[in-house]
């Protein structure tokens, strides 16, 4: 029985930890994807997408059951709405593009305890990943 205690102590951490990893390798590769759609788009439309819905994509859900969300920077005037850096910097010049994580909280700064396990598009793609990693 002590085995088994033992064996379970060992294996039950390492499992939620591969587990997360396991999502946020998903919310990944969702905000690709989503990204080459909205590429897609613009390339048909000559304009980004106002939302995910005008690619066919509002009820894609992240790994944790919320929406994927989406924010139309380029032509608009949702500048101060943007997500930023911990400078304050906006992360996007075209549109922000992520997943609120595992809590489903977030606030535009990514310096806010509520945005550090968001999965974000950051430099305009160049980056996509945890935002406790940019």
């Amino acid at each position: 029985m002590a085995t088994l205690g033992i064996i379970a102590a060992v294996a039950i951490p390492s499992y939620i930890d591969y587990r997360e990893r396991a999502q946020i390798a998903v919310a990944i590769a969702d905000i690709h994807t989503l990204g080459k759609d909205i590429a897609s788009y613009e390339f048909s439309n000559a304009a980004l997408p106002n939302s995910l819905a005008d690619i066919g994509r509002a009820s894609l859900p992240d790994p944790w059951g919320h929406s994927y969300q989406y924010l139309k920077i380029a032509g608009s005037k949702n500048i101060g709405k943007a997500r930023k850096d911990h400078f304050l910097v906006p992360l996007n010049s075209d549109y922000d593009l992520y997943s609120s994580g595992q809590d489903g909280d977030s606030t535009a700064p990514l310096s806010a305890p509520q945005s550090q396990d968001d999965i974000i598009r950051a430099n305009d793609g160049g980056y996509v990943g945890l935002a406790s990693n940019y």
